[in-house]
């Protein structure tokens, strides 16, 4: 029996293993994944949890039950190495051998761009991010602030989320300001879901320092420099929610890199030299048919699972392999509660029509059908106001 095995559990690890059980094979293979955390997290829906639209098992469900109904097998453990002659993986607590490897271990946020982001900043793509703010936002709610101060570093897609969101919940007590060294928010978004984006901030209040840069952060306060300038701002929370660098275990595996320390991979998937490895997700760089570099994604490494499952079986089933080709189905935005954009295909939509579309959107991508369904009822079942007036 053929020994496919997953390092890491997140968009790209778990939907390949899920795909690749869908497969006909000759002779079924044992698919183990590996991942240090309990649960798998719906990144898109994360910003959710911060205005409780939904709950923690509906974004984050553990493993145990979203692969209980399946042959794939679930190990919690840290990678340390692998062993590519020997094509063994050792863990912490234990060592799994293989014939097909799938490095999926995604990134981390870097808090090493600036003085005191790893101190006083908090990142946003973990459950345990969220229960950080979760928690420093209950606190600031329950202290005798007249106002709650919040700086978010970064204009990009989750930025604009996480800004949106938190400004709904905590109304005209909050005064939220996004720093980017940009000269505009959203900068790769679509003419609409941007124009639509920069309505809901001013709608809100919310003051943009563009073209500007993070000197220092601490613990009340920030420094910025805006045209070499420099201004100190009190604040009562940093978010962080710049950049994405491959984790460490990345370095210690001496596999083919590019100059910023990504994977490097063909048009299969695979690891360049090492046919029996595959990659996706924060730690490549991967190109769409048309030679452009696509961004890290859940929607990239969503599409790449399904190519990243047919090539290991086209390569244990000796059929031919399939060249990852990217298909761009839009773009949708969470504009704070009971609100959202999306642009693609044709298709512009904004407001409660846009904010229902894009809740069945990712329904439909949760990663089972018994979770789906699960989350689904409770919609139906316990209606919130974030499905909006329709």
């Amino acid at each position: 029996m053929k020994k496919i095995v997953i390092l890491g559990g997140g968009f790209g690890g778990l939907y390949t293993a899920l795909r690749l059980i869908q497969l006909n094979w000759t002779q079924q293979p044992q698919i183990t994944i590996i991942d240090k955390n309990d649960r798998f997290v719906f990144s898109p829906l994360l910003y959710e949890l911060i205005t409780e639209e939904m709950q923690s098992w509906e974004v984050a469900p553990p493993y145990a039950d979203l692969l209980a109904n399946t042959s794939i097998q679930y190990i919690q453990d840290t990678v340390t190495d692998v062993n590519f002659n020997t094509q063994e993986v050792t863990l912490t607590n234990s060592k799994v051998t293989y014939d097909r490897l799938v490095v999926a271990l995604g990134g981390i946020t870097p808090d090493d761009m600036v003085k005191g982001a790893k101190e006083y900043a908090i990142p946003f793509r973990s459950l345990e991010n969220a229960y950080i703010l979760k928690e420093k936002l209950r606190t600031l709610e329950n202290s005798d602030k007249e106002f709650i101060r919040v700086a978010v570093i970064g204009g990009g897609y989750s930025g604009i989320e996480l800004t949106l969101k938190i400004a709904d919940r905590l109304g005209k007590r909050g005064k939220i300001r996004i720093i980017d060294r940009g000269d505009d928010i959203l900068s790769n978004s679509p003419e609409f879901n941007q124009k639509t984006a920069k309505k809901a901030l001013l709608d809100r209040k919310i003051w943009l320092d563009l073209e500007t840069d993070i000197v220092e952060i601490e613990e009340n306060q920030i420094s910025i420099e805006y045209k070499h300038k420099i201004d100190t701002i009190p604040v009562d929370i940093v978010l962080w929610t710049v950049g994405t660098k491959p984790v460490k275990i990345i370095n210690k595996l001496s596999l083919p890199q590019t100059p910023q320390g990504k994977i490097k991979i063909n048009s299969y998937l695979q690891v360049e030299d090492y046919p029996e490895i595959s990659s996706m997700g924060d730690l490549v760089e991967c190109y769409d048919q048309h030679g452009k570099i696509l961004p890290n994604t859940a929607q990239v490494a969503f599409q790449q699972s399904d190519y990243c499952a047919w090539n290991i079986w086209a390569t244990i089933e000796e059929k031919p392999l399939l060249p990852f080709q990217y298909q761009p189905l839009g773009e949708m935005l969470a504009l704070g509660k009971d609100n959202a954009t999306l642009s693609g295909l044709g298709i512009s939509l904004n407001g409660d029509l846009a904010y229902l579309a894009r809740r069945l959107v990712y329904l439909y991508r949760l990663p089972t059908f018994e979770h789906q369904l699960a989350v689904a009822l409770k919609w139906i079942t316990n209606p919130l106001s974030q499905l909006g007036n329709i």
